[in-house]
């Protein structure tokens, strides 16, 4: 399991990036659902590293940055709308 930990990673953020194009630019309603298939993909590879954090630590950090960064933006984008 641990020797493709970053093939899931990667192919849970494709589906992500594939899900938020086919819905945002091709106006196609199953782009949701590919992007909501990637994000669990990818959240279950983030509880997976989450409990093993010894091993992982170093990529914990770095996605503690990510997702902080990413809920800022989400704050911004929603304020800046108002």
């Amino acid at each position: 399991m641990t020797k493709y930990l970053r093939e899931i990673e990667i192919s849970g953020v494709i589906l992500m990036f594939i899900g938020c194009i086919m819905h945002r630019f091709f106006h196609i309603d199953g782009g949701v659902y590919v992007c909501g298939m990637g994000l669990i993909i990818w959240l279950l590879n983030l509880i997976y590293k989450a409990f093993h954090w010894k091993e992982y630590e170093r990529d914990n950090k770095q996605n503690i940055v990510m997702m902080i960064a990413v809920i800022i933006m989400l704050f911004i984008m929603i304020f800046s709308r108002l």
